[in-house]
């Protein structure tokens, strides 16, 4: 008898055993499978120059005076015009000189522009600068992950390319999927400027995030 339960242990132990490893081969495919879809329905995101030829799709992109002040503050007028992108990329884009790098973000899986970024108020000096006009350009390419790729490819040149030691960026408090957005990029919540714009009757208030050099370098990010 002893021999037979024994036996019968060691059945049960392998078929234990077999159990795990079909278990974790599922979860492994399962897993596999979603970043597919993830990778399929956001692709890898590459920051290109905005130029000239991109102003006619930021103009239709900016349909709205909220969403140009959302996207702006009150640095242009609506609608925007050919002459106010004339004047936004004037002497921009020059890694060494410019105090403003103008990109728009390109799928590479399809090639499509899929949204806005610029990285300004550089400072050489004190090696510090600024994120702003962040902007998902159609509502098809919102919710798929875009904005998180974006602000770490403008990450990647602030800290890699320029050895910058400090970048910020301002959120208004209405804007959750934005302020979400940057924390999980790694931004900190440095403080709030209450009621810095009113619009429509309405206040909005500014939130101050930042990330430090040694942040980015962590590599927790």
């Amino acid at each position: 008898m002893g021999c037979v339960a024994g036996s019968f242990d060691e059945r049960i132990a392998v078929a234990k055993k077999n159990c795990y490893l079909y278990c974790a081969l599922f979860i492994y495919i399962c897993c596999d499978f979603l970043i597919t879809i993830f990778l399929l329905e956001a692709g890898m995101i590459k920051l290109e120059f905005f130029t000239k030829d991109d102003f006619e799709q930021l103009i239709q992109w900016i349909d709205s005076e909220t969403l140009l002040i959302n996207w702006s503050g009150s640095l242009f007028s609506f609608p925007l015009t050919r002459n106010s992108m004339e004047w936004y990329i004037r002497d921009t884009n020059d890694l060494n000189v410019s105090d403003a790098l103008v990109y728009k973000a390109v799928d590479t899986a399809t090639g499509e522009t899929v949204g806005h970024i610029s990285l300004g108020g550089i400072s050489r000096k004190n090696k510090s600068a600024r994120i702003s006009r962040v902007l998902i350009g159609s509502a098809a390419n919102k919710g798929k992950g875009y904005c998180k790729q974006m602000i770490t490819e403008i990450l990647k040149v602030g800290f890699d390319e320029m050895q910058l030691h400090r970048i910020s960026l301002g959120v208004y408090d209405y804007n959750t999927a934005a302020l979400k957005c940057y924390q999980t990029a790694g931004f900190s919540i440095e403080g709030t400027m209450r009621e810095v714009l009113l619009h429509e009757g309405k206040w909005w208030s500014l939130i101050e995030m930042g990330m430090l050099e040694k942040e980015w370098n962590s590599g927790s990010l």
